[in-house]
């Protein structure tokens, strides 16, 4: 069985970077979801969809799903590629860009769930969801573990993604 070519790689720093944001942007929408509508068990659909934590995870699902469907226009890349890489010096190696990208879509699946899950009159979805994705982000940003990535590279050694299947023929 064959690997599938890897991609060019990438600056590992940029990913904590955006996960450094993103860690900020997530302990502010569980420290809104647990002071909102987040918790209650009475609150109506209209109140659940206007719930400032909701409305802040909504924004950072979008920003999952810009880093998945394309890294390198998304801000936090664009941002830390113009205004931070340049003042760095060049990385010591280059990460291979599909485990981040795949950890994304991770955060992109899990915040989806918490939000749909309130919307629906789940008590404590939204907060726990937002927190399950910053522990993953803080990991990241502090620690340089990227838990999405050691998903990947699981899923990868058994063989499910990151191959090519040989052909059926």
């Amino acid at each position: 069985m064959s690997e599938a070519p890897t991609p060019a790689g990438i600056d590992p720093r940029g990913p904590r970077f955006a996960a450094s944001v993103t860690s900020v942007l997530l302990l502010m929408a569980v420290l809104l979801s647990l002071t909102g509508t987040g918790t209650s068990t009475t609150s109506t659909f209209a109140e659940r969809a206007l719930d400032p934590g909701f409305l802040l995870l909504v924004v950072i699902a979008l920003l999952f799903l810009w880093a998945v469907v394309s890294p390198r226009t998304h801000p936090y890349a664009v941002f830390f590629r113009r205004v931070i890489r340049p003042r760095l010096a060049p990385p010591t190696e280059l990460e291979d860009p599909r485990p981040p990208r795949f950890a994304q879509g991770v955060g992109l699946l899990v915040t989806a769930l918490g939000l749909v899950l309130h919307l629906a009159g789940v008590p404590w979805a939204l907060p726990i969801a937002a927190a399950l994705a910053f522990v993953a982000a803080f990991l990241n940003a502090a620690f340089g573990f990227c838990l999405g990535c050691q998903i990947y590279l699981l899923l990868q050694r058994a063989g499910v993604i990151g191959r090519e299947r040989p052909s059926s023929a």
